[in-house]
């Protein structure tokens, strides 16, 4: 079997999701059914469609009428609006032909040429299925990929003299708390309006954007006019319900009212590093301030529901409508280019000064978690419509705390990548540049450029060379944290220890093998491969069996 054959049987193997799907071509398959599953694929997350397999992974082979494949391609194209440029590959797989029909994602909305327009979603029982798409999910599905911003829409059937002036006063003492943009300060309410882009003219008369509404709206407002728009702030001990309160006020008003009631939820403990006290909180306010105003923000206002704050006994969650925008998922939150589902309500909030200028918040919530020595943000509970930041309320490492604080000025910036990496190492001992690059989220060769600089600072050491070449903290880490035995576990041992080491094994077990020198020494494979090696060519063991079933032992 060639390789390309093993891939599509591994693939069928996997079952039908939402980017896979089976056709049976037993009956030859329609062509209006044929077009209509690419249509689906097409507008959900591409993906493949294989022909002459059924439902449950049965492979029953082409129909006559589809021996030749290089016509689908040319039906897709031309029974599709716009046109989809599928690639299709025929295939034998247990003696019968099938075609693999590889679909691309579209950025725009797909219709059969019959104007069928339909996605794919996934049942309650985990099977995925096709499913009409409706005009309220347009918008939702556009501005995921960005092609148009729901917070820029101008609500026409709103007048801007039914907005509240109060909430210019709270935009103009926000951006002097928070510092925004100074220059917008001198401007005239009506100039600071358009320069910020709350209010359009629309024929000759201003009228508010989606933005504007959800900074200068009433409350009664924003009922009407955007109804999926409300946050919830909750308290729960247990079982019991310290707090349940519910917003639909004006963003900013919403902000600060949010802030109080989460102040009281935060308790300091005092780190005293040198001449200074650190404050140690159960939450950093930046890291939350982050979190909830990427969740006002960044949420589908599209999609019913609230941006949820919630405090229980296992820590602090917080979740908003909609799935991560296009481009963004769990595996490159760290260095996806930051780009919003609502843009102009984003660039707004970044110059009244309420969420990180530069667009990386995130790197600051990654921060309040990691340099009080805490677990990294936890986004696992996300899905394709909800976005979950959770931030455990465990104790902090104050011997972690206090090497962050001391080093800060040497650990360079961004700190929350130095910060990962001594996170990691603390937690799991001793690491390879490859186990440490999935959790910057960089390649390899990035990933050693941030481990060589943090080699400069003493707070780690590295041990081996070329692909064999791990990582541990250093010996003045483990000193300082009173964990000497620790750091010579996990260092490992000089060669003469380690030659010594392996002789007593032989002498005690008449033998040794690779995987007990990795074991015995610390060693990678490779490591433990050149020691024997070495060993060997010194006569001092002899090499008995070849790859797996070598050992060594004092025998010619």
């Amino acid at each position: 079997m060639n390789a390309q054959n093993k891939q599509l049987r591994d693939l069928i193997a996997k079952g039908e999701s939402l980017s896979l799907e089976f056709k049976s071509d037993q009956k030859c398959l329609p062509d209006r059914d044929l077009v209509a599953a690419v249509v689906s694929l097409a507008n959900t997350e591409g993906g493949d469609l294989i022909l002459g397999v059924e439902d449950d992974g049965t492979i029953s082979g082409l129909h006559a009428n589809h021996f030749d494949t290089s016509g689908i391609s040319a039906l897709v194209a031309n029974r599709t609006n716009p046109s989809v440029a599928v690639r299709v590959e025929r295939c034998e797989l247990e003696g019968k032909s099938i075609a693999r029909i590889i679909v691309p994602k579209s950025r725009q909305l797909v219709s059969t040429s019959d104007g069928l327009l339909v996605r794919r979603r996934l049942k309650l029982d985990g099977t995925p299925e096709a499913v009409p798409f409706y005009p309220h999910e347009f918008i939702q599905r556009q501005s995921s990929m960005g092609l148009v911003d729901p917070s820029a829409i101008v609500l026409e059937e709103v007048d801007v003299t039914q907005l509240d002036p109060l909430q210019r006063l709270r935009i103009r003492n926000a951006i002097k708390k928070y510092g925004g943009e100074q220059t917008l300060l001198v401007l005239s309410d009506e100039e600071m309006d358009g320069a910020l882009g709350l209010v359009k003219y629309i024929n000759g008369k201003q009228h508010p954007t989606v933005a504007g509404l959800l900074l200068l709206g009433t409350e009664e407002l924003l009922r009407t006019h955007l109804p999926s728009y409300e946050v919830a702030f909750q308290v729960l001990q247990g079982t019991d319900v310290k707090v349940n309160e519910f917003y639909r006020k004006p963003l900013i008003e919403t902000f600060e009212e949010v802030e109080l009631q989460f102040k009281p939820w935060v308790v300091e403990e005092e780190l005293e590093v040198g001449l200074f006290r650190v404050p140690i909180p159960n939450y950093d306010r930046r890291a939350f301030r982050e979190g909830f105003v990427n969740a006002l923000v960044h949420r589908d206002f599209s999609r019913l529901g609230a941006v949820h704050v919630k405090i229980d006994n296992n820590g602090l969650n917080i979740s908003s409508p909609g799935g991560f925008v296009e481009g963004v998922n769990l595996s490159n939150l760290l260095v996806a280019a930051p780009h919003s589902r609502n843009p102009l309500l984003a660039d707004i909030i970044k110059r009244i000064g309420l969420a990180e200028r530069t667009g990386r918040g995130i790197d600051r919530i990654y921060e309040g978690m990691l340099r009080y020595g805490r677990p990294e943000p936890d986004y696992g509970l996300s899905t394709p419509y909800l976005v979950n930041l959770f931030m455990a309320n465990v104790a902090a490492d104050q011997e972690f705390l206090r090497m962050v604080v001391e080093q800060h000025d040497r650990l360079g910036e961004p700190l929350v990548e130095s910060l990962i990496v001594l996170t990691r190492l603390r937690d799991e001992r001793r690491l390879t540049t490859k186990d440490i690059s999935p959790a910057l989220q960089k390649s390899e060769s990035q990933t050693r450029i941030i481990l060589e600089k943090l080699l400069e600072t003493g707070l780690i050491e590295a041990h081996g060379t070329g692909r064999g070449r791990s990582y541990t903290l250093s010996a003045k880490v483990y000193r300082r944290s009173g964990q000497k035995a620790a750091y010579v576990r996990q260092a490992g041992f000089d060669s003469l220890q380690q030659e010594q080491m392996v002789v007593k094994f032989i002498q005690g077990h008449g033998r040794i093998k690779r995987a007990d020198v990795m074991e015995l020494c610390r060693l990678t494979k490779d490591q433990a491969a050149k020691l024997l090696t070495r060993l060997a060519g010194e006569s001092k063991i002899y090499k008995h069996g070849e790859r797996r079933g070598a050992y060594y032992d004092f025998t010619p």
